[in-house]
């Protein structure tokens, strides 16, 4: 090899690395076999320039005598060759550090050369004429003493060779997390991330044997998939803990603005605007991050070949052999196809729900009562005053559980008695709900229709047909007056004509004018007193059939209403000190143990309330039903926690629960841990037939 071909043979080995070199080369002089002959240049894509981009020689640059520019060939070239071993080691060795397979911009290179001496493949940057010490000055672009290797990469080559270290071990944490991060807070353990996850394997083979541009594509692709996977576990996390099952994709979108005015009536406008932000801030943040993270792996193994194809190979055989042997640690299987699992899940859980949709249109035409004659329904109840009340989030854990359960134990015990004194007697059971944590419409739904409705589509299409409820049950014997009494009620409610309530009194006309406790519009001492006023203690032709929804009890339980004297209600205005000198949901909302005190308090408080008013204004023939829509969420009930709610009956005519003597509930509010447990959709038919309703499909 001779000094005039040398520069060629190495860039058109290496195209990439000769990029720009080129023209550094034929500007500097080297290389020339004779004087006012241009060198042979090969472009970055192998190509010979054309003679227009030919540099021209200067008068006098090249050697004087051809035999002394040969004379030197023999140092030229172990010069050159020299270089090339030197700067092939130091690219080596930073490929190891950078995704990229070489040394930031070239640093290391620099540093490891002689002074002077260019990379190998790289033509010595100095302009035609230019020389050691001629004076010149570099050029206005390149600040004095920067040398090859510009800027702080240059200037600082071990910092920049450990920051290439760190975002690539950063980039390969966040894609092993994502390939194993689980769905539920619960499962957040060391073992789920000492695990082998066969996408990983199967993903580094592809990006291997994949050409430049297929593997970026790919690459891009997966990294968005693994960051819209990491999005929806998180999504899970959160329904898990609040709902008791995972994100549904097909149907839960509208619960997000359900989910944006509960942030707003807990932290306010300000609040609420700023925890969304972070959430959409978060979703971008975890796509971009995970889809460079997946780029720069890919840049790593495809500059590393050799080493990645070992690797790979090793950990496939670990992975078969881990598998093939079902080795676990702590009881979690060391080789993972958690991804692929995830995947299939979420694709039957669309096909389920797209599956259900059709089959719950059939359901809920089927009804046992639904042409039953209005002489032959409820005939054992007519003439009663009829009260039906829902308690939010009051749950079997209220009851049971060992922090919670000695208030509200004392709290029934105590309201037991009250009713004894006033001439009630009841009788309690558990049901167990459709939904757990939240999505209370869901319990109302399913408690009053008989039907097991369990997520949004279910309700949309009950609630859009006339399937008999409880309530339009007594509606249909023409004997009865139907009110609802809903405070969380705040904006038009088309299912009031579904359950066949006649007259609604939602948040805005029930009178209130004091302050919100969190959710909830008002205590529910208003409620249930400006139903005395408004409704009850009006005259009527007719029996009433009162559904009244009790709210107080509502997350985040922070602050809490407390009971005032019944003089002193008025318009509500005599809850603003009470409300202010409560506690505030930041209090509170973090912590497990605070959550479940307050949670018992606000249950008594509800559970009070009610009695109380039952004690004062109950009559002879009234008929109290009264339940809880479903359990709290996880932070207070406990990770996988049942769905039971209790469940009451209470009345003063010893007629009305001789009824339901064969029921086997147990005696008074507090029903006994092994009292019988029903579907919740299982209680209207039961009821209807206990009174007297004859079945009539």
């Amino acid at each position: 090899m001779t000094p005039d071909t040398a520069p060629e043979t190495e860039q058109a080995a290496d195209p990439e690395r000769a990029t720009g070199g080129d023209e550094d080369a034929a500007a500097s002089g080297e290389g020339e076999t004779a004087a006012g002959t241009a060198p042979e240049v090969t472009t970055t894509d192998g190509a010979a320039p054309s003679p227009s981009e030919a540099p021209e020689q200067a008068p006098g640059d090249g050697p004087e005598d051809p035999a002394e520019a040969d004379g030197d060939a023999p140092a030229a070239k172990a010069a050159e060759v020299v270089g090339a071993e030197q700067a092939a080691v130091e690219t080596e060795e930073a490929e190891a550090g950078t995704a990229d397979g070489g040394s930031p911009d070239g640093a290391s290179e620099a540093a490891a050369l002689p002074a002077g001496e260019a990379p190998a493949g790289k033509a010595p940057e100095a302009a035609a004429g230019d020389g050691a010490g001629d004076g010149s000055e570099p050029p206005e672009d390149e600040p004095p003493g920067d040398g090859p290797g510009r800027g702080w990469r240059g200037r600082y080559p071990v910092v920049a060779r450990a920051l290439a270290w760190s975002t690539t071990l950063v980039a390969a944490a966040l894609v092993l997390f994502a390939l194993l991060m689980p769905s539920q807070a619960d499962k957040f353990q060391p073992a789920e991330f000492l695990r082998l996850p066969v996408e990983a394997i199967f993903g580094a083979a592809l990006l291997i044997v994949l050409p430049r541009r297929p593997r970026i594509a790919l690459s891009v692709a997966a990294g968005l998939v693994l960051g819209a996977l990491t999005v929806l576990n998180i999504l899970d996390i959160g329904f898990n803990e609040y709902l008791g099952r995972g994100f549904n994709v097909v149907l839960d979108w509208s619960l997000f603005s359900d989910a944006q005015a509960y942030l707003q009536d807990t932290f306010g406008h300000g609040g609420a605007l700023g925890i969304a932000a972070l959430a959409v801030a978060l979703v971008i943040t975890v796509l971009t991050l995970m889809t460079l993270s997946v780029v720069r792996l890919g840049n790593l193994v495809a500059r590393n070949t050799a080493t990645a194809t070992r690797a790979t190979l090793a950990l496939a055989m670990a992975w078969v052999t881990c598998a093939t042997l079902g080795l676990q640690y702590t009881g979690v299987p060391i080789a993972s196809e958690h991804v692929a699992l995830v995947v299939q899940e979420r694709a039957a859980r669309v096909r389920q729900t797209l599956r259900d949709e059709a089959a719950f249109a059939r359901i809920s035409k089927k009804d046992d009562f639904a042409n039953t004659p209005p002489d032959q329904m409820l005939t054992d109840l007519r003439g009663k005053d009829m009260i039906i009340t829902f308690i939010e989030s009051y749950g079997r854990s209220a009851i049971e559980d060992p922090l919670m359960a000695p208030r509200v134990d004392a709290t029934l015990t105590a309201e037991n008695e009250k009713l004894k004194q006033a001439g009630f007697a009841a009788k309690s059971g558990w049901l167990t709900s459709a939904t757990y944590g939240g999505s209370s419409w869901l319990g109302h739904s399913t408690f009053l229709s008989g039907l097991w409705i369990n997520n949004q589509q279910r309700y949309r299409t009950v609630t859009a047909g006339d399937h008999l409820t409880l309530v339009s049950a007594f509606k249909k014997t023409g004997d009865y007056d139907t009110v609802g009494v809903m405070p969380g009620i705040q904006k038009a409610w088309p299912e009031q004509k579904f359950y066949g309530i006649d007259k609604l009194y939602d948040a805005h006309h029930l009178g209130y004018q004091g302050p919100k406790f969190s959710w909830s519009t008002m205590p529910d001492q208003y409620a249930l007193a400006a139903y005395e006023r408004l409704v009850h203690s009006k005259k009527h032709d007719k029996p009433l059939m009162s559904t009244i929804i009790l709210t107080s009890s509502h997350q985040p339980w922070a602050p809490i209403p407390k009971t005032v004297p019944e003089d002193q209600v008025g318009d509500g205005s005599v809850y603003d000190a009470i409300e202010k000198a409560g506690k505030r949901p930041a209090d509170i909302i973090t912590s497990s143990p605070k959550s479940k005190v307050e949670y018992g308090k606000a249950i008594s408080y509800s559970v009070t309330s009610l009695i109380d008013y039952l004690v004062k204004y109950g009559k002879k023939n009234t008929v109290l039903i009264y339940l809880g829509d479903h359990q709290p969420i996880a932070r207070v009930s406990g990770d996988h926690a049942s769905r039971d709610v209790p469940v009451s009956i209470v009345a003063k005519d010893p007629k009305v629960l001789d009824k339901i003597a064969d029921w086997g509930w147990t005696d008074g509010l507090r029903p006994e841990h092994d009292a019988p447990v029903w579907k919740m959709s299982s209680f209207r038919n039961r009821f209807l037939t206990a009174y007297g309703s004859t079945p009539h499909p």
